[in-house]
């Protein structure tokens, strides 16, 4: 069974840091939210440190995660943003305390290499979501998503897509988060196992053709054929070709799995987006895709660690 974090509640200590990309401004809002919650915010060293593009070097920002995931007073990491070089330190860092007594860990995009890391090593829950550096642009939905997820509070999206979804129901654990760290991590002890799990992918700044080279990668290496359905989020700032691939991110999406029977649903609001809500990974989750409107219910979990 995978492991559930403790939910937060008011007083809780919550600790931000930065595995990957430096800061190119402060997180004064992000910060002041979290205590807007009643929690009691640490910041690491990294989220101030820099070298080259990264939050200090590869040394500083594996021991200022390592650090407070072996700190038990800690009951959530929060990444302040992704960018680039999570998968740096990933196999620096010792998760022997942290698979004992879990805690949240939460980020999205490049974060996505963490998130697949404890769900496959540890067995434990995290949460793709809003970062303090996104939180100055993010939809007022995005952030309560994400402190529902956090303080253990019932979830469910529900919204209409521009783009056909393939309609049916699903029911399965969540996985997923940014296709391209997805694909790094392939063939590595961070991989997610895919079978008879309901996938979200999202992705910024990829032209159409590596999507559909990633996507095809995906589907070679059997990972599409097993899932039990498929979430398709924001492709944002999808960069212009000189010579026109010829489709679309969702229209080479729904090419790669028309073989398949499953549901499918596009535009749904998660990744790099303003309006990116909180997704808990490793969570039991229902999806029902109609045509034009697609409904996820994450089901409850009582069994706290």
């Amino acid at each position: 069974m995978i492991k559930q974090p403790p939910h937060l509640k008011k007083g809780d200590q919550v600790a931000i840091v930065c595995p990957a990309k430096k800061l190119p401004r402060g997180i004064d809002t992000g910060i002041e939210i979290l205590k807007q919650w009643g929690l009691e915010v640490l910041v690491g060293e990294s989220v101030y440190a820099s070298e080259n593009q990264f939050a200090g070097s590869d040394l500083l920002r594996t021991q200022d995660l390592q650090r407070f995931l072996d700190d038990t007073e800690i009951k959530a990491v929060i990444a302040a943003r992704g960018g680039y070089g999570t998968i740096r330190i990933i196999d620096e860092l010792d998760f022997t305390a942290f698979c004992q007594q879990p805690k949240w860990i939460v980020g999205f995009s490049d974060i996505t290499v963490l998130l697949s890391h404890v769900l496959e090593l540890c067995n434990v829950m995290s949460i793709h979501g809003q970062m303090p550096y996104t939180f100055d642009t993010a939809s007022p939905e995005s952030l309560e998503s994400l402190r529902k997820a956090l303080f253990g509070e019932p979830i469910t999206y529900e919204y209409n897509s521009s783009f056909q979804n393939r309609p049916g129901t699903a029911e399965g654990i969540l996985i997923g988060g940014n296709l391209t760290m997805l694909t790094m991590v392939q063939g590595s002890v961070s991989e997610m196992d895919y079978t008879d799990k309901i996938l979200f992918l999202e992705d910024i700044g990829e032209q159409e053709y590596a999507i559909d080279r990633l996507m095809r990668m995906l589907k070679r290496s059997g990972k599409l054929a097993s899932l039990r359905g498929l979430i398709v989020g924001a492709f944002s700032g999808v960069q212009e070709e000189i010579i026109p691939f010829g489709q679309s991110p969702e229209e080479i999406i729904m090419d790669v799995v028309k073989d398949y029977d499953y549901p499918v649903c596009f535009n749904f609001p998660t990744g790099h987006i303003d309006d990116n809500r909180a997704m808990v990974l490793g969570r039991m989750v229902t999806l029902l895709a109609e045509k034009s409107r697609a409904l996820l219910s994450f089901g409850t979990y009582n069994n706290e660690l």
